[in-house]
């Protein structure tokens, strides 16, 4: 018997979140059974305890999008007993069982060999947050950004993508801006790498088509006003990686940053993304991203604590990376 988080839909529609007792025998089908040891809470898992996003496709839901852990059983050849892995997105905890319970069954095709030296809870550290912030730090880079090309710019800097973006970024040796509604985590986003802090009222209102050429570059995880602003504040022939909707889906934007000053809106998918991009993505997280800095951005939380955590994510009010231990 194991601990999960379980989701089911009441019938008025409204979903219902509890912390329930499961068995193997209730999981679904999978070829490889993974022993959870961390999971997460991410601002999707949050919509999905929630209810306050159709996040979940299917009922009953054990949410959790990622996880990390040890494989007990596998049909595929490519996995044995005892490999430690890591699984991010495939529609786990929205259209399949996820990671916030002692077990999770998967597709082979999914996982990711935990990368030599990380240890599982500092996988989920990092977590999909972080390896969607290396995602687009890849996307910068694949478009010739480099340090040398001017600051950057970070949005949502106080989110897990933000937070773990601007400690990446400082550490290639960009110069980075960080953008938050939370001054009184100033202290914080410098002790990450941040060079600069802007309040984020200056980008979330409707702006000008172009403004003043501030960012060489920029990663946003906000959309909407926001989005559209950053565009508009992009120098000529820069590059912006758009992952984030916290703001909103919409794009009040023009296409005068991009015909009159050559930007590119580069879109990142983490859910998706092709396994050899995945397997390059935590590699260098294991390289570049250092452990002291990991420790120092995240919450470790039980799974009741993450129940209860949910809606203080999705107000805002929760900093970096919350892993949630799930036998705690």
């Amino acid at each position: 018997m194991f601990p999960a988080l379980y989701l089911t839909r009441a019938e008025s529609g409204a979903t219902e979140a509890a912390l329930r007792t499961l068995s193997p025998d209730d999981l679904p089908e999978g070829e490889v059974l993974v022993r959870v040891s961390h999971s997460t809470l991410n601002y999707k898992d949050a919509l999905a305890i929630t209810g306050k996003s159709p996040v979940v496709r299917s009922f009953p839901m054990v949410p959790g999008i990622d996880f990390a852990g040890t494989v007990e059983r596998s049909a595929d050849a490519r996995f044995a007993p005892g490999d430690a892995v890591v699984l991010n997105g495939w529609g786990t905890g929205e259209t399949r069982w996820g990671g916030l319970a002692g077990y999770a069954t998967t597709r082979a095709d999914w996982l990711v060999p935990l990368p030599a030296g990380m240890s599982a809870q500092q996988a989920m550290s990092i977590g999909t947050a972080g390896y969607t912030a290396m995602l687009c730090v890849m996307a910068l880079e694949a478009h010739g950004m480099q340090p040398d090309a001017g600051p950057v710019l970070v949005t949502g800097a106080n989110g897990g993508v933000g937070s773990i973006a601007i400690a990446l970024l400082a550490r290639l040796g960009y110069t980075v801006t960080a953008s938050t509604g939370r001054p009184e985590e100033t202290e914080h986003l410098h002790a990450l790498g941040a060079s600069a802090i802007i309040d984020r009222t200056a980008l979330g209102s409707p702006g000008k088509p172009l403004q003043k050429e501030n960012w060489a570059a920029a990663i946003d995880a906000v959309g909407s006003h926001t989005l559209a602003n950053v565009l508009a504040s992009t120098r000529y022939g820069g590059v912006v990686a758009a992952c984030g909707l916290a703001q909103g889906m919409d794009l009040p934007a023009s296409v005068a940053p991009f015909i009159l000053r050559g930007v590119t809106l580069a879109g990142v998918d983490s859910v998706y993304a092709p396994l050899a991009r995945r397997r390059i993505a935590w590699q260098r997280l294991a390289a570049e991203l250092p452990a002291e800095l990991i420790a120092r951005n995240t919450r470790v939380v039980g799974l009741a604590e993450a129940l209860a955590l949910a809606p203080e994510l999705l107000a805002g009010r929760v900093r970096g990376r919350v892993v949630v231990d799930v036998n705690r």
